[in-house]
C-alpha cells in the first residue's frame, strides 16, 4: 500500500479544496465564452458539485447531478412561460421539482432539482434563458468531470487509516479501565460507567465506517492505484473485525455489571484471579492495537514486523487466558455463586482473541477478496474487462 500515498503529504482536504476552487474557475471562464448570460454562474456551481472528493464518485453522481439541475430548469421553463413568479406558483414549483426529481430517479439529489426551478424561476422568467442555465449546467459538469480525470483526487486510504488505529486505542483504554479494581468491591455506578463507555463505541465505529467508505470511493476506478480492491477488502475486513470485538467488549462490561451487582459488599474476584484478569485484559488491550496496525500497515516490511508484534500479544494473551481458566475452575467450585457469568467472562474473551487470530482474518480476507471479484466480473463483465486491459497497459510507477 505504499504507493498509494507516495508523495502526497499535502492534507488531502487542503488538496481538495484547491482542486474545487481550480474546478469551478475553469468552468466559469468557459461557460463566459459558450453562453450568452452576462455572469454564467450555474457553470462553476455544477463544477463545484462534480467535483466530488473522490473519482468513484465523481462518476457515479455526476450524471445524477446534471440529470437533477436539467430537470429543474426544464420545469422552472414551463412556469415561467405559463404563470410566472408568485407565491402560490412558487410553492406549485417546489411540489413539482419534487416529484420530476423522483420520476428521473435523481436518487439523493431530488432538492436540487427544486433549488435549480426556483433559481431560475426567480432570476428570469425567459425560457431561453433558462436554456443557457442548462448549456451552463452541462458545461460545468464536463469541467468537473475533465478535471478529476486530469487531476486524480487524492487518496484517502491513510485517513481511515488513522482513524481505525484511534479506535482500536480507545478499545485499548476501556479495556485497561474495565481491568481497574477488580479485587476490591467495585460500586455498581462505576461498572455501569464501563457498560456505557462501551456502547458509545458504537458511535466511534459510525465515525470510521464513513472515513473508510471515503477511502474505498477514492481507490475505485483510479488510474494511480495498484490492487485498489485488495487495500479495499484489506481495511473493510479488519473494521469489520473490530467491530464485533466492540459488540463483545461491550457484553463482557455487562457481564462485569451484573457481577458487581451480585457483589456490593465483597470484590468482584479473589486476589489472585482479579489479577490474573487485569492481565489478561491488558494482553488482549495490547493485541487489538497490534490487529489495528497491522491491517493500515503501508509498506510490507512494517507489515512483517507488525505481524509479528501481534503474534507475540495474541501468544501472550493466550497464555494468561490459560491461567485465568485454571483460577477460575478452582474458585467456582470452592465458590459456585454466579458461577455462569465467570463462564460468560471467558468465553467473551475467547471470542475477542479468537477474531484477531491472524490464520481467521487470512481466510476471511480470501474469501472477501474472491466474494468482491466475482461480483464485480459478474455485474459489470465489460467494464472490468476494459478496466483490466487499462491497468495492464499503465506505465508501472518506478521504485
Amino acid at each position: 500500500m505504499a504507493e498509494l500515498v507516495k508523495g502526497r503529504r499535502p492534507q488531502p482536504v487542503l488538496v481538495q479544496t484547491v482542486r474545487s476552487a481550480a474546478a469551478a474557475t475553469i468552468a466559469y471562464v468557459v461557460a463566459l465564452r459558450l453562453s450568452s448570460e452576462p455572469a454564467p454562474l450555474t457553470a462553476p456551481l455544477t463544477a463545484l458539485l462534480v467535483v466530488q472528493v473522490t473519482l468513484y464518485s465523481t462518476l457515479t453522481t455526476g450524471i445524477r447531478r446534471v440529470n437533477s439541475v436539467v430537470a429543474g430548469v426544464l420545469v422552472a421553463s414551463g412556469f415561467s412561460v405559463l404563470v410566472g413568479l408568485t407565491w402560490w406558483s412558487l410553492g406549485l414549483i417546489i411540489v413539482a421539482s419534487l416529484i420530476v426529481g423522483r420520476l428521473v430517479r435523481v436518487s439523493e439529489f431530488v432538492p436540487e432539482v427544486a433549488i435549480s426551478a426556483m433559481l431560475v424561476l426567480g432570476v428570469t422568467r425567459v425560457a431561453s434563458t433558462a436554456w443557457d442555465r442548462v448549456l451552463e449546467t452541462l458545461i460545468g459538469a464536463v469541467v468537473g468531470l475533465l478535471f478529476n480525470f486530469l487531476f486524480v483526487p487524492p487518496v484517502w486510504v491513510r485517513t481511515a487509516g488513522e482513524s481505525i488505529e484511534d479506535l482500536s486505542r480507545r478499545m485499548r483504554q476501556l479495556l485497561l479501565r474495565i481491568g481497574e479494581g477488580l479485587t476490591e468491591p467495585t460500586p455498581v455506578e462505576r461498572a455501569a460507567d464501563r457498560l456505557h463507555e462501551a456502547r458509545r463505541l458504537d458511535h466511534d465505529i459510525s465515525e470510521v465506517d464513513a472515513d473508510l467508505r471515503q477511502a474505498e470511493d477514492s481507490v475505485r476506478l483510479n488510474p494511480r492505484v495498484k490492487e485498489g480492491l485488495l487495500h479495499r477488502v484489506v481495511l473493510r475486513t479488519g473494521l469489520d473485525t473490530l467491530e464485533i470485538c466492540t459488540v463483545v467488549l461491550r457484553v463482557l462490561a455487562r457481564t462485569l455489571t451484573d457481577l458487581a451487582k451480585e457483589r456490593t459488599e465483597e470484590p468482584l474476584f479473589p486476589q489472585e484471579v482479579g489479577i490474573a484478569l487485569k492481565e489478561l485484559l491488558a494482553r488482549v488491550a495490547d493485541a487489538v492495537v497490534s490487529f489495528a496496525v497491522l491491517v493500515t500497515t503501508e509498506a510490507s516490511q512494517s507489515a512483517e514486523t507488525a505481524e509479528s508484534r501481534l503474534a507475540e500479544d495474541l501468544e501472550a494473551a493466550s497464555v494468561s487466558r490459560e491461567r485465568l481458566a485454571g483460577l477460575l475452575l478452582e474458585g467456582v467450585q470452592r465458590h459456585p455463586r454466579q458461577w455462569q457469568l465467570h463462564g460468560a467472562l471467558l468465553a467473551e474473551i475467547d471470542r475477542i482473541l479468537d477474531e484477531l487470530d491472524m490464520e481467521n482474518r487470512s481466510k476471511r480476507l480470501m474469501e472477501e477478496l474472491d466474494r468482491a471479484s466475482r461480483e464485480t466480473r459478474e455485474r459489470y463483465p465489460r467494464l472490468a474487462a476494459v478496466w483490466q486491459w487499462v491497468r495492464e497497459a499503465l506505465p508501472r510507477p518506478r521504485g
